[in-house]
């Protein structure tokens, strides 16, 4: 990566550039060295808007990896945030398994737990988010739904922490009854 010419990259957590190095990338995308700053600030929504294939996901997620982490630094390891940090809706359960695999390569290196919720998740990893909510959830909107519905008690609890949502494809919820 040619770290020279990108001030984007120098601006993440030392941690998510190892794992950028890791995945043998030359440089950051367009999308990339200009969402980053941007997130980083933490003063304003961000939305992004590319081709597809064009690394929007890494995008949003590289710095806010480097926000979750620092914090979890900050925090000293023996107090585990309470509640959800980061919500990402998206319209297909596919894209979640497919997001989530690339998520949790990066999280794991830095102690941040992602989740997935829809309806092929087993009952027994949404008990754990719900007994210990923390981390990344990855959800439908339907999944959203459901779990406001069912589990409304549970609400405040879940997102407590919340710092971060979103949206992935979201021209698939404009106009519609899922948007």
């Amino acid at each position: 990566m040619d770290k020279a010419g990108s001030h984007a990259f120098d601006l993440l957590d030392e941690r998510v550039r190892r794992w950028v190095w890791e995945q043998q990338w030359d440089a950051l995308r367009d999308v990339q060295e200009s969402a980053i700053p941007a997130i980083l600030a933490g003063n304003r929504d961000v939305l992004l808007s590319a081709s597809t294939a064009s690394g929007k996901t890494e995008a949003a997620f590289l710095p806010i990896c480097t926000r979750l982490a620092r914090a979890n630094d900050e925090r000293g390891a023996d107090r585990v945030p309470t509640g959800i940090q980061v919500l990402y809706v998206s319209p297909l359960k596919a894209l979640i398994n497919d997001q989530f695999g690339r998520l949790d390569s990066l999280c794991e290196r830095l102690e941040v737990p992602v989740h997935r919720w829809h309806g092929d998740v087993s009952q027994s990893a949404k008990r754990r988010l719900l007994e210990r909510p923390s981390g990344i959830l990855l959800i439908t909107p339907e999944s959203l739904e459901a779990l406001f519905v069912r589990r409304g008690t549970h609400i405040p609890r879940l997102f407590s922490g919340l710092a971060y949502i979103v949206i992935d494809e979201i021209h698939a919820f404009i106009g519609g009854e899922r948007g």
